[in-house]
């Protein structure tokens, strides 16, 4: 078996060469001061620019306050760290209401959201099945599962398993093994997050890039829109295949392209389908998602790679949604971009 797994969330800033790219928009300087702030979260690197100019002092205490907001999502979600949030449910094997941050039951809120309109196809309790395929933190798999593997891995997966009690701020389950992993959800609020924190100090233009999934309000230090880059979905090499101009909004993208096992020349992608406890076999490469929440569009675009782009493209459409689906047609790319999408770029990408 030939395994290629690699990072799989990829829009715009493919390397540090193409992030100046993007944000200088091909001048030699920007016209106007700016600010950088880079670091490390969620296994991923954060990168945050803010246009404008204030003092030494305020950097240095933004930055730590980006790092603490940023700490405090990951005490909650993050599966890596024994006594987070998101942890201690998935230990307890009880059927107890547990009592949980508010932080924990809003994105929770939102994730059972977009499972109940997408019927499954987006489902945080997805993660024994993805495991068992090798996808997940805990194990690698040497082979393709069996169906006796695949079935009892499903019997603790469905959203439906979850009880949501919003006003006493409680959950429990109604399966003492279901296991939840925010993974698809949590970079996208991360980001919300910073962008929050920045309004809250009255920065206007900003871009906040957390793994790929960004929100940008305002200018680039140019004065102009930003420029984003979609990444060209190509396993052999990085590289742009559209730079979308957009203001006041959140971006994500996901894709199987990079991400995947291959067993007698098939390929298996990590996008598994909670249905079905099998990966997605369609031609679907990548989905890029536009919201006013990064969280939402995070979560937007996993069910989509879970739907393919026939199915994807008729909720969106039912949803009013901004999606563009880069479809693998032999050894061409097809741009499907939904009239919401294309209503909110600067730029026309078709």
């Amino acid at each position: 078996m030939s395994l290629n797994k690699q990072p799989v969330k990829n829009i715009s800033f493919l390397t540090g060469f193409f992030i100046l790219i993007v944000l200088l928009a091909g001048c030699e300087s920007p016209s106007s001061p700016y600010v950088l702030y880079k670091g490390q979260t969620m296994g991923t690197s954060y990168h945050v620019t803010i246009s404008g100019d204030f003092s030494s002092a305020n950097r240095g205490t933004l930055q730590v306050e980006i790092d603490e907001r940023l700490r405090s999502v990951n005490q909650s979600f993050s599966t890596y760290i024994k006594q987070s949030e998101i942890s201690e449910f998935n230990r307890y094997q009880g059927l107890d209401a547990q009592k949980k941050s508010k932080a924990f039951m809003y994105l929770l809120e939102e994730a059972l959201r977009i499972s109940k309109i997408t019927q499954g196809a987006y489902d945080i309790t997805v993660g024994p099945v993805v495991n068992l395929w090798g996808f997940g933190p805990d194990f690698k798999a040497d082979d393709i599962p069996n169906e006796a593997e695949i079935k009892a891995a499903l019997q603790s997966v469905g959203y439906q398993n979850i009880h949501l009690d919003v006003e006493a701020q409680q959950l429990s389950k109604r399966e003492p093994q279901l296991y939840l992993d925010f993974s698809s959800i949590a970079k996208g609020y991360g980001v919300d997050q910073v962008a929050e924190l920045l309004e809250s100090k009255g920065h206007v233009n900003y871009m906040v890039e957390i793994g790929g999934e960004m929100r940008v309000k305002g200018v680039n230090p140019d004065g102009n829109d930003w420029r984003i880059a979609v990444e060209k979905p190509d396993t052999s090499v990085r590289s742009i295949h559209k730079i979308i101009n957009v203001s006041n909004m959140a971006i994500a993208t996901s894709g199987d392209y990079r991400n995947f096992f291959e067993i007698g020349g098939v390929k298996f992608s990590h996008t598994i389908d909670p249905l079905t406890g099998r990966p997605v076999q369609h031609n679907l490469a990548s989905v890029t998602v536009l919201d006013k929440s990064c969280m939402t569009a995070d979560a937007w675009a996993t069910a989509f790679m879970v739907l393919g782009s026939k199915k994807g493209y008729d909720l969106a459409m039912e949803n009013n949604l901004a999606v563009l689906f880069l479809v693998q047609d032999g050894d061409s790319i097809r741009n499907l971009a939904t009239p919401r999408f294309q209503a909110m770029i600067k730029e026309r990408i078709l």
